[in-house]
């Protein structure tokens, strides 16, 4: 019992920890796994999911950073990443539906599991199982419909299209979601940013372009449709996976560099302005610089959880 304790107590840590920092790995494309840093609540909570060979261990985590509850699921399943800078996604903004994803290790996997939670009593509500390689992206404010983005090519992470599904009638609604002033030109990229919109309607992407003008992704999850806009601005620009989304407090997006903005989108025009570079919007900086826990900390108390775990008997699900 005590080990139990004491994995989940550095799990809650580490978890606690990483939040902010930013990955440098590829974003979801290659690995999905959100699960240390989990996502969190309006209302302070946070969710973390721990990965084991045959089992997830899922957290909620209370503002005073107590474990509220402990759930054993059969099966490895994760919190999703949606983009480079770690942003995780998943939870409904109605704070009633979590969607965990099972991890990616690889490209080109045959099938893709999901499961569907219902919070804050974390229940579960089914699998959701698709034919071919998808990740998460976004879902409406209800949960009523979902959004996963659907890879294309085995040994090309960059071409893939965005695909709608249906949770009360639990199938993929048919073809993809594409900008219908340019239903001809094609997503490709990898997933810098991502911010939501206040009520949760509106999914903010930005992507480097796969070498071409990086965009804004808009996805209103409620009406089913896109926009991309082109940030011409930025094209060219070698820092592009520096930048991040921010919302600004008028519902407007903040593309910053380094936490100063450097273009606006419109939220109702879609159009792009410049920003006033010496203006930084709030920047939570760096997770270690803010707790004082360099990297060699952190993977000591990943190292002794791994330990933890190795010691501990197994328990059934």
């Amino acid at each position: 019992m005590w080990v139990m304790k004491a994995v989940i107590a550095i799990a809650v840590v580490v978890a606690l920890l990483l939040p902010g920092l930013a990955r440098s790995d590829g974003g979801p494309v290659f690995n999905d796994d959100g699960g240390f840093r989990g996502i969190a609540t309006t209302t302070g909570f946070r969710y973390t999911a721990l990965v084991e060979r045959h089992r997830t261990t899922l957290l909620r985590i209370a503002p005073d950073q107590h474990i509220a509850r402990v759930l054993f699921l059969p099966g490895r399943f994760t919190i999703p990443d949606v983009a480079i800078d770690g942003t995780t996604s998943g939870l409904s903004a109605d704070g009633k539906t979590l969607v965990l994803i099972e991890p990616r290790w690889r490209a080109g996997r045959a099938r893709t599991r999901f499961m569907l939670m219902s919070v804050p009593g974390m229940h579960g509500r089914g699998i959701v199982e698709l034919p071919g390689d998808f990740t998460f992206d976004a879902m409406s404010p209800d949960a009523s419909r979902l959004y996963f983005i659907e890879y294309l090519s085995k040994n090309d992470p960059t071409r893939y299209r965005v695909r709608a599904f249906d949770t009360a009638a639990s199938r993929l609604l048919p073809g993809a979601i594409v900008d219908s002033s340019e239903p001809d030109e094609e997503m490709r990229g990898y997933p810098v940013s991502r911010v939501m919109s206040a009520e949760g309607r509106y999914a903010y992407t930005l992507y480097d372009g796969g070498g071409k003008t990086p965009f804004v992704h808009v996805l209103d999850t409620v009406g089913g449709g896109a926009r991309c806009v082109d940030l011409d601005e930025l094209g060219g620009n070698n820092a592009i996976n520096s930048f991040r989304l921010h919302r600004e407090p008028d519902g407007d997006v903040a593309v910053a560099l380094h936490g100063k903005p450097w273009l606006v989108l419109d939220r109702a025009s879609f159009r792009v302005r410049s920003a006033d570079k010496t203006t930084p919007t709030d920047t939570a900086g760096s997770a270690w610089a803010r707790v004082g826990l360099g990297a060699g900390g952190i993977l000591a108390l990943i190292g002794v959880s791994l330990v933890l775990f190795r010691r501990r008997r197994p328990a059934t699900a």
